[in-house]
């Protein structure tokens, strides 16, 4: 084979040479779209893992979960129809939904809805579900149907720890915090319009039926049935409205008011206007918290519509031993409960603790008038001194707050019942999920329950299986 002459181009003559190539494919690489791994959201996953593992051992939710199987829930097994071989499907173990309900108020959360949301969402409440389904209408009808189950648990509750010589009932603080119902300030009305709004309730309802009844088979007849329902239940309500309202006409009448002006809600008959705590009226109820002092438990529960607390005082004494076997050796509570006829009425079981208000001028001047004295005092009397109506309790509640014992003493009132108070609302209790006064003190119970539970794991926690 010939050689290429000289002159001849080379075969690779146009290559570009070794640090011509470097700066090429450098600059190449610069203009070039960067490769990079693009988060990509929609992507099925399918992980291997158990629910077991998302939760450290010593989560809020396994220690939910250990009070729980702790109870005795006999009674809602006990209506679960699907047994053995009964045709039917499986029911939600009834365990499942209590502890929902007690995680969630001690997470904050008291909506129905948001707690469904949170067993597909969060890790704690899948933990608790494993892997059972619930929906926001069985959450709900579970709280609102077991008030009675509330307060049989609590006063377990109550009863294990004083029986571990945790609750020793030295000292008991009451007070009462005014929470806002789920009722709309418009819709308090007066005896005409509510006699108005009944009889055309109770019109569509006999008009719905007879659309019904004329044409069983029609294509629409879910939506007349939910039609009718709805306008039952409001029947109903106007119902329970009318009949509250001699109630309301008494109370109006005994603090001087009109009784024409009496109002009952539509939504929640039983929910009252009070003033509350920034000075607004608003429907609401006033619930009742009796806590013991040296262990910060809740001992006593309860919701009433009146917005006073001047004769809640006996009823709560009264709550407490019924579930204790005795009452507490001191009460102490606020300037509002100290009615004397309240203080008579548990002076055999308890001390009193409260402050003694202080005499009006005019009250005084009028009393030594009636007494017959030339002068009227120019200054009010002594209101640690027994005066000459006092019962022999009452007389001895003076004497006795006027002691500096007694105001060391009163001191831990506001430690306590205050305490308590803030930790509910902190957990949600600021309005209320539910309407009847019946539901609102399951609801209160139930915070009442997550409250003892922590106290129970701070102080006995081997109570709970938690040790």
């Amino acid at each position: 084979m010939d050689k290429p002459k000289a002159s001849e181009g080379l075969l690779f003559e146009d290559l570009p040479g070794p640090c011509e190539a470097v700066a090429l494919q450098s600059a190449t690489l610069a203009a070039a779209v960067p490769r990079i791994h693009e988060p990509e959201r929609r992507q099925l996953e399918l992980r291997a893992l158990d629910l077991d593992s998302l939760l450290p051992a010593d989560h809020r939710a396994r220690m939910v979960w250990a009070y729980v199987e702790r109870q005795d829930l006999s009674a809602l097994h006990a209506g679960i129809k699907a047994r053995g071989a009964a045709p039917g499907r499986r029911a939600t173990d009834p365990r499942v939904l209590f502890a929902l309900w007690l995680y969630a108020t001690l997470d904050g959360v008291g909506s129905g809805r948001e707690v469904a949301r949170l067993t597909q969402a969060h890790h704690a409440y899948r933990w608790i579900c494993g892997g059972v389904p619930v929906n926001y209408h069985l959450l709900n009808d579970f709280r609102s149907g077991q008030a009675e189950l509330m307060d049989r648990l609590l006063t377990h509750n109550v009863a294990a720890l004083a029986s571990a010589g945790l609750i020793r009932l030295v000292r008991v603080a009451q007070d009462g915090m005014r929470v806002r119902a789920s009722a709309g300030a418009a819709s308090f009305k007066r005896q005409g319009t509510l006699r108005e709004h009944q009889a055309k309730a109770g019109e569509l309802v006999r008009t719905l039926r007879e659309e019904a009844a004329a044409d069983p088979g029609g294509a629409n007849r879910r939506a007349r049935a939910a039609q009718e329902r709805a306008a039952r239940e409001r029947e109903q309500r106007l119902q329970q409205a009318l009949a509250r309202l001699p109630e309301l006409e008494q109370v109006k009448r005994r603090n001087g008011g009109d009784p024409q002006e009496a109002r009952a809600s539509t939504t929640d008959a039983q929910a009252s206007v009070m003033k509350m705590a920034d000075g607004g009226w608003r429907p609401a109820y006033n619930v009742q918290l009796a806590t013991d002092c040296a262990s910060q438990v809740i001992v006593g529960v309860d919701a009433v519509s009146a917005g006073s607390d001047m004769a809640q005082l006996a009823p709560m004494v009264e709550q407490v031993e019924q579930r204790l076997g005795r009452a507490p050796a001191q009460w102490l509570v606020d300037g509002g409960f100290p009615e004397h006829a309240q203080i008579d009425a548990v002076a055999h079981k308890t001390e009193v603790y409260a402050p003694v208000p202080e005499p009006r001028p005019a009250k005084a001047r009028q009393q030594a008038t009636d007494r017959g004295d030339d002068e009227p005092p120019s200054t009010p009397p002594n209101r640690y001194e027994p005066r000459p109506d006092d019962s022999p309790a009452v007389a001895a509640w003076r004497q006795r707050m006027g002691s500096d014992a007694a105001r060391a003493i009163y001191k831990e009132r506001a430690a306590t019942a205050e305490c308590v108070n803030a930790l509910a609302r902190n957990r949600g209790l600021l309005r209320l999920p539910v309407r009847g006064l019946r539901r609102v003190i399951g609801v209160v119970r139930l915070f009442a329950l997550a409250h003892n539970l922590m106290r129970t794991a701070h102080l006995a926690p081997e109570l709970i299986g938690w040790a």
